[in-house]
């Protein structure tokens, strides 16, 4: 089904466009009747999913293709531990079908969401020293080429597909159903402490190496980090009590979080001081619950985000110069940078491509500055052999791109054979493949 001309807007309103025409096809075979209309025309298309990526990876100024009422058939193998599920479910809706079923992910990042195609293409990932991002779970996918062809594929079957669309950024065809290889279903252990950032980076082995999942949020102008741990148990038997989420989660976290963050957009000298405020105000918790209700938290402050994702001994260096880069910016943050770990993979655009990762995010609230914060910390991180997250804001081309990521020209050979006419293409897509 086809629409007349739509505004859109990602989540945090930095990315806008307006599609000539709104595709919203509810079947596999309307996908590609979608992509060869477009084609036909001579016009560009583009999925776009819940709008949670930062970068204009989403941005449609051709055809839109809303994925949202695509059905598929959703299967669950529990003996196998295999779920097949239409690309455009959203990472809730996964995690609620696999919990009726006794089965999870392995890992999941903090947000639920984004789509589950959103999420594999932009390389979205959580945190664990041991596990790679979500697209290493994928056992198969089926999508829609640039000339109309559905294609399946896996590591048995059209291997080089396989491993060029499970990070894909909607550039090798349109992602149509997933096939994820899910575990039992199981109780974390949620622990969350402040600290001090010294301790923290005098043993970092220590801290993701002990622990299922590992990350630490440091706050600016200080020197304190609050830590945050999960680690699998047997038993849910220390859930956290209600009053006790909606204090921390919602109240504290959203409601007034949001509130000195207009206050430090207001009075930007306020920042410091709100910035030690809450790094003090964190205090220490421990609680067991369902893995997905541990990872995912709602997040309703508004803000843009860069990351980067670095060879893990490069963390300390990296953290240093931001601390340096933050001292001397013109204007005050008011986000807590965010540090995570992966483990290595062999997906070709994947962050963590043939290495173990961490991961440095940097935020800054909606309304405020951050083009100089955001490019000064990109030239260290470049300098240091990181790669930027696809979904995060970042200024990288082809040209230094294609030296960071090994498998880069395979990328762009398959890419080039299942859509030789660059009918997936954006602006930020001739940014970062063509440029």
């Amino acid at each position: 089904m086809a629409g007349p001309p739509a505004a859109w807007s990602n989540w945090a309103g930095n990315q806008h466009s307006t599609a000539l025409v709104t595709e919203r096809p509810r079947t596999v075979s309307e996908v590609a009747e979608a992509v060869r209309r477009a084609s036909a025309a001579g016009r560009t298309i583009r999925a776009v999913g819940s709008g949670h990526s930062f970068t204009a990876t989403a941005v449609a100024d051709g055809h839109r293709l809303d994925l949202a009422e695509l059905e598929t058939d959703v299967t669950v193998d529990v003996t196998r531990r295999l779920v097949t599920v239409p690309a455009g479910m959203t990472l809730h809706t996964l995690n609620h079908l696999l919990a009726g079923h006794g089965l999870a992910v392995p890992n999941l990042g903090d947000i639920d969401a984004q789509t589950i195609a959103g999420a594999l293409s932009t390389g979205t990932h959580g945190t664990g020293a041991e596990l790679g991002c979500l697209s290493t779970f994928v056992a198969a996918l089926t999508l829609v080429t640039g000339t109309g062809e559905v294609l399946r594929c896996s590591a048995d079957e059209h291997r080089d597909v396989f491993d060029a669309a499970r990070v894909g950024l909607g550039a090798v065809g349109v992602l149509v159903e997933v096939t994820l290889r899910c575990v039992d279903a199981f109780v974390l252990r949620a622990h969350e402490r402040p600290a001090a950032l010294a301790e923290v980076l005098d043993d970092l082995p220590g801290l993701y190496e002990s622990h299922d999942h590992a990350e630490f949020y440091w706050f600016p102008y200080t020197d304190r980090v609050q830590v945050k741990t999960n680690d699998r148990v047997p038993a849910d038997d220390r859930p956290l009590p209600r009053w006790r989420g909606w204090l921390d989660d919602e109240f504290l976290a959203n409601t007034v979080f949001a509130g000195a963050c207009r206050l430090g957009r207001a009075v930007p000298a306020l920042a410091p001081g709100i910035s030690a405020v809450s790094a003090r105000a964190l205090t220490e918790r421990s609680y067991t619950g369902r893995s997905d209700r541990v990872f995912c938290t709602p997040r309703r402050v508004r803000f843009v985000e860069m990351e980067y994702g670095l060879p893990r001994d490069a963390l300390p260096t990296a953290l240093a110069e931001l601390r340096r880069i933050v001292d001397r910016l013109p204007f005050k943050v008011l986000f807590p940078v965010e540090v995570r770990f992966t483990a290595a993979d062999d997906i070709w655009l994947s962050h963590g491509y043939g290495r173990d990762s961490a991961y440095v995010a940097i935020h800054q609230y909606v309304g405020m500055p951050y083009e100089p914060y955001f490019r000064a910390f990109e030239k260290v991180a470049t300098e240091l052999g990181g790669r930027p997250h696809w979904g995060k804001l970042h200024w990288r081309t082809a040209e230094s791109l294609s030296t960071a990521y090994p498998k880069f020209t395979d990328f762009l050979t398959v890419r080039n054979r299942l859509d030789p006419n660059n009918r997936f293409t954006n602006p930020y897509l001739r940014q970062v493949l063509d440029a």
